[in-house]
């Protein structure tokens, strides 16, 4: 059992410009951590014609956006627990898409607050894909407010950066359309896990032409989606 309750708040603004962002740490006692406090900020700013805005979006600026899979970038944007830990908006998600978690422990001798989350030590331990129950493809993110999910019980102790993405896939018909929002948390995870992942470097996990960053949603009817990057640790 991990000894860490936390929640990441989804805070939205200007929706008539797609704005929503991760930018507040809920901790155990459900206290609201200050803007940043423990989550990276970003420092990158583009355009708003694009729709394309990152979580972590500072407040004052107009947006920020990451669609190049080979970018820095997409650790955490720029600048940028017992078992059980999640994320909540304000309101609900408004792009189609995949949710995915990733964990990454910082080196020796390193704090997940300052370091740059650099390497190959990415690792997925939660994903939300398409659901097609009903018979046609739906996102079960969409609309959705609050999310839950575990940490592995076998992590092994230390400090880490926890990753959430948003793969908006409204636009991925092309090259470099899927939409990617990004943040990153610092945590510490404790006990005594010794558990051993596959993992992956970001960039690097994704190349922009997997089946489930280049796709169109709309024709023809979509019978199968497949989550990009690594299978899901269960631990």
């Amino acid at each position: 059992m991990k000894s860490i309750f936390a929640l990441l708040a989804l805070a939205f603004i200007q929706p008539a410009l797609c704005h929503y962002r991760f930018y507040k740490y809920i901790d155990s006692s459900g206290t609201v951590t200050g803007e940043y406090v423990y989550v990276h900020a970003n420092t990158n700013t583009n355009s708003p014609e694009s729709c394309i805005i990152i979580f972590s979006l500072d407040r004052g600026t107009d947006s920020a956006q990451v669609t190049d899979v080979t970018s820095t970038d997409l650790r955490c944007n720029v600048g940028g627990l017992a078992s059980t830990v999640g994320f909540q908006a304000d309101i609900g998600l408004i792009h189609p898409g995949p949710l995915q978690l990733y964990l990454r422990k910082a080196p020796s001798g390193q704090t997940a607050a300052t370091w740059d989350g650099s390497g190959a030590n990415w690792f997925k331990i939660y994903a939300i894909g398409a659901d097609f129950s009903t018979g046609s493809l739906a996102w079960p993110t969409d609309n959705q407010q609050t999310f839950t999910f575990k940490i592995p019980s076998s992590t092994p102790a230390g400090n880490y950066l926890l990753r959430i993405e948003h793969i908006a896939v409204h636009g991925a018909s092309t090259v470099g359309g899927a939409q990617f929002y990004i943040s990153c948390a610092q945590l510490t995870i404790t006990g005594s896990g010794s558990g051993n992942p596959t993992k992956v470097s970001i960039p690097g996990v994704y190349t922009g032409t997997e089946p489930g960053l280049l796709i169109n949603i709309y024709w023809p009817p979509v019978t199968n989606y497949t989550l990009p990057g690594p299978a899901v640790w269960s631990g």
